[in-house]
C-alpha cells in the first residue's frame, strides 16, 4: 500500500472502470458486483455513499457506505445506524491494506457526520471475510441481517 490512497466519486468518466472491477472468482458469491451497488445507490441517494478506492491513478477497489438508516426496517426510527454496505477489493489487489483503508475511511466519514459506531455485515463461513473484520476490531452483535452476520465497531 502506498501513501497515495484516496477515495473518488463515481462519475461518467470512471463509470466503466468502476463496473469492470472484479473480486476473485471464489469471492463472487460473497459480495454484489459494483454495478448492483451503483443501482442501489441510485435508488437510495440520501443513504448510499459509493466511492472508488484508488492507489495513485490505479483503481484498486470500491466501497459503499450507508448513513442514518433505520437498520431494523421497522419504520420506528429507533435503531438508526451508519456503516459499510459493500466492499469490493480487486482480485489482484487484495492483501495490500486497501480493505483496511476503506473501513477507516468509512469510519472517518461517520465520525465527521457525528456518528459513534460503524455497522457492517458479512456472509459467515470459512470463505467469508469475518477474520478480516474481526482483525479490524469489528465485533459481531449476535444479530443477523438476512443471511449475513452483523458487526459493529465503536468509534472514539
Amino acid at each position: 500500500m502506498t501513501t497515495a490512497l484516496r477515495l473518488e466519486k463515481i462519475t461518467a468518466d470512471n463509470f466503466d472502470a468502476a463496473i469492470g472491477l472484479r473480486v476473485r472468482p471464489d469471492q463472487e458469491h460473497l459480495v454484489a458486483p459494483v454495478v448492483k451497488s451503483l443501482a442501489e445507490a441510485y435508488v437510495n441517494p440520501g443513504t448510499a455513499w459509493p466511492r472508488l478506492i484508488l492507489d495513485g491513478d490505479r483503481l484498486v477497489g470500491f466501497l459503499m457506505a450507508f448513513f442514518d438508516i433505520d437498520f431494523t426496517g421497522e419504520g420506528k426510527g429507533t435503531d438508526i445506524r451508519s456503516g459499510l454496505w459493500r466492499l469490493n477489493i480487486a482480485a489482484g489487489e487484495q492483501g495490500r491494506g486497501y480493505g483496511r483503508f476503506a473501513v477507516e475511511s468509512v469510519a472517518a466519514e461517520i465520525r465527521r457526520r457525528g456518528g459513534t459506531r460503524l455497522t457492517t455485515t458479512w456472509h459467515p463461513g470459512e470463505d467469508g471475510p469475518e477474520g478480516f473484520y474481526l482483525g479490524l476490531g469489528i465485533r459481531p452483535t449476535g444479530e443477523m441481517s438476512g443471511d449475513q452476520k452483523v458487526g459493529e465497531l465503536e468509534l472514539d
